[in-house]
C-alpha cells in the first residue's frame, strides 16, 4: 500500500508540477470551451486523455514501444497548439455543437493522450524497473494523474464561472482569451524545441 501512495503522488505531481506546465496547458486548452453545466462532458474528455496517456505509459514500461524523446518533446506542445487553435477557429457556440462533434473531441483527447504519455515514459520506466510487479504502481500513477487533471479542470471551470457570471465576460470571449493565451505559450514552447 505504501507503493500505491508513492506512485499516486507521483502521478498527481506529474500534472500539477508548475515546472512541467505543458500538461496543465493542454488540460486548460482541452476544457476551456466547457462551463460548469458541462462538467460531465469534461470528465469524459479528461478521462479519454488519461486513457491514451496510460496506454502509451504501459506500452513503454513493458518495453513494447519506444519513441525518440526529442520528437515527443516537440509533439507535446504541438498538441497544445492544435487544441488551442481549434478552440479559436470554432465559430459556433458549444451548445450548438452536435453530439458527434463531442465524440470527435474525445477522440482527439485520446490520441493526444497517447503522445503525452510517451513524454513521461522514460522516467517512469526507470522508476518502475526496480519494482517486482509494475501493474499496481502503474495503476496508482494513472489514478493520481486523473485526479491531478480533475483539479486543473475544477480550477478552470471555477475561473470560467467567475469570469462569465461575476465579470460578465461572454463565454465566447472567455474561451478565446484562454485559448489564445495557451496557443501563444505552446507555440513558443514548440519553437524552442525545434
Amino acid at each position: 500500500m505504501q507503493d500505491f501512495g508513492l506512485y499516486f503522488e507521483l502521478g498527481l505531481q506529474h500534472i500539477l508540477d508548475l515546472a512541467g506546465y505543458d500538461h496543465i496547458l493542454f488540460v486548460i486548452a482541452l476544457c476551456c470551451t466547457y462551463f460548469v453545466a458541462d462538467w460531465r462532458k469534461v470528465i469524459v474528455l479528461v478521462t479519454a486523455f488519461t486513457i491514451g496517456h496510460s496506454l502509451t505509459l504501459a506500452l513503454s514500461v513493458f518495453n513494447l514501444i519506444r519513441v525518440d524523446t526529442a520528437l515527443i518533446e516537440f509533439l507535446i506542445p504541438i498538441t497544445i497548439v492544435v487544441t488551442a487553435f481549434s478552440n479559436i477557429a470554432a465559430r459556433r457556440s458549444r451548445r450548438r455543437r452536435k453530439t458527434n462533434t463531442d465524440w470527435l473531441t474525445y477522440g482527439y483527447a485520446l490520441f493526444f493522450g497517447l503522445i503525452h504519455g510517451l513524454g513521461f515514459s522514460n522516467y517512469l520506466r526507470s522508476l518502475l524497473g526496480k519494482e517486482s510487479s509494475i501493474t499496481g504502481p502503474l495503476f496508482a500513477f494513472n489514478i493520481g494523474l486523473e485526479l491531478g487533471q480533475l483539479v486543473v479542470v475544477f480550477i478552470v471551470l471555477i475561473l470560467s464561472f467567475i469570469a462569465t457570471t461575476i465579470f460578465s465576460v461572454s463565454k465566447r470571449d472567455w474561451t478565446f482569451f484562454l485559448s489564445a493565451a495557451v496557443f501563444g505559450i505552446a507555440l513558443v514552447m514548440a519553437l524552442e524545441r525545434v
